[in-house]
């Protein structure tokens, strides 16, 4: 136990100062999902059913990119730690080529079937089209934000990541601006009610690309990267290398947010009540769980600099760091919950039908905290060793072989109270925490002995 404090104590700092902007960044990205909550919640239960549903389709497609595109921060990380500069900015022109190309490609995606994915699942016909116009807006930011995030993982990889907290608080004030210009007609601007806070978000997204492209490429610490020297067409092997990383990151993040995104999905053939208070409930954990999530991605960036290093010991000690952290700090969140969950759903809604289901839920919230915060930090040590093909799979198996057919059951074959479906949640979470935690055991252990057998033998 005094180890581990002295251990907490020495890397604190330098965790800290990686991820402290992260954390910024990642409750702006929350703060502008209440924004859009709250501002959609104005306009009647209807329009917040509406964003409730087509959020969590844009917020798949959004995974499945963050996912690819996360490969290129433990790519430069390492790349980083070694000092080998000349590379990174190779990684980052292909890394855009790839986002702006899968941009495209889900954008037409939206354009063109997310209609009859909703009629097939048979959602309310109160707020169905409203749902179907909010995506196909909302879409039109895809090429965007998915070259931003290319920009985003590099800076992040080299552990400067001030910009992309100045990125994600101007994201947040446009947001939340171009919400009340688009949503409520005011400028000038016809009110679009749902439909204007997906093109609030879109071209949200466009404004941020820009920002950050002018940053890097005037910003004098990004120059020995050479991220915008001479361009080059596309590098098959570079490619390869960030797809076999990155897909299975994206099937990993997939599998959790989609296991998320499915019960909210299914949820909303139960009506607006029900469905509303999930995405209320849903919207106030998740920005809870944006600081575990930081504290993950710093935990890459620093175990990745200590492995191009060649200090397989102080990696596996900042792992181990990064996950009590994170099990700590949620810990403390599921006390909040308990004893002020009620007070915040009233910040969202006066409707006490929905805020009474919305207590039932943050009740199974707070069960499942601590669990949430071990297998998503674990899930950023483990991508600090390009270990991601065993997560992914551990992720599938607890959430979509254990979680997901419980879910299911209680909203769909048993029509039970919402509750019973968040009960899905415990257990996927639980178990995949579970199983996380010995992989990296395991995995760290592996590179120790790999690490002291290579000293061994250059020493001989």
């Amino acid at each position: 136990m005094i180890t581990l404090l002295k251990n907490i104590g020495n890397e604190f700092r330098p965790l800290s100062k990686i991820a402290g902007p992260l954390i910024v960044n990642n409750l702006s990205i929350a703060g502008m999902q209440f924004a859009d909550t709250i501002m959609s919640g104005m306009l009647g239960a209807e329009s917040l059913a509406a964003v409730a549903v087509g959020s969590q389709i844009w917020f798949l497609g959004f995974m499945v990119s963050l996912g690819l595109m996360t490969a290129i921060s433990p790519i430069v990380a390492r790349h980083y730690g070694a000092g080998d500069f000349g590379k990174i900015g190779q990684y980052t022109q292909q890394g855009l080529w790839l986002a702006v190309s899968l941009g495209l490609f889900v954008f037409l995606l939206a354009q063109f079937f997310v209609e009859p994915l909703m009629i097939f699942l048979s959602f309310d016909e109160e707020f169905r089209d409203l749902s179907i116009g909010y995506v196909r807006a909302v879409f039109f930011g895809a090429p965007a934000i998915y070259a931003f995030l290319v920009l985003r993982f590099t800076t992040e990889g080299i552990g400067f990541v001030r910009p992309i907290m100045y990125a994600s608080l101007f994201a947040l004030v446009c947001n939340v601006f171009l919400n009340w210009v688009f949503m409520f007609g005011n400028l000038g601007m016809q009110a679009y009610g749902v439909i204007g806070c997906g093109i609030a978000s879109a071209v949200t997204m466009w404004l941020v690309l820009l920002g950050m492209t002018i940053y890097v490429a005037r910003k004098s610490i990004y120059r020995p990267l050479n991220i915008f020297g001479r361009i080059t067409l596309l590098r098959v092997p570079v490619i390869k290398e960030i797809v076999w990383l990155g897909a299975p990151i994206a099937g990993a993040i997939t599998a959790e947010s989609g296991f998320f995104a499915a019960v909210t999905l299914i949820m909303g053939s139960r009506g607006t009540d029900i469905t509303a208070a999930h995405q209320i409930t849903v919207n106030f954990v998740s920005t809870l769980f944006m600081i575990p999530l930081a504290l993950g991605a710093a935990t890459t960036v620093r175990i990745g600099h200590a492995l191009g290093a060649g200090k397989a010991e102080a990696a596996r000690m900042r792992g181990i760091v990064g996950i009590v952290l994170s099990a700590s700090f949620m810990a403390a969140s599921a006390v909040f919950i308990l004893l002020f969950g009620e007070q915040m759903l009233g910040i969202y809604t006066n409707d006490r039908a929905v805020i009474e289901i919305g207590i039932s839920l943050l009740i199974m919230a707070a069960i499942f905290q601590v669990a949430d915060g071990v297998q998503i930090s674990t899930a950023g040590v483990l991508r600090g060793y390009k270990d991601t093909r065993i997560p992914m799979f551990i992720n599938i198996f607890s959430y979509w072989a254990l979680g997901f057919p419980l879910a299911y059951m209680a909203i769909v074959t048993y029509q039970a109270p919402p509750a019973y479906a968040w009960a899905g949640f415990v257990v996927g979470l639980t178990v995949a925490a579970i199983l996380l935690t010995m992989r990296f055991q395991s995995i760290s252990k592996t590179a120790i002995q790999n690490s002291t057998n290579t000293v061994a033998i250059n020493v001989i």
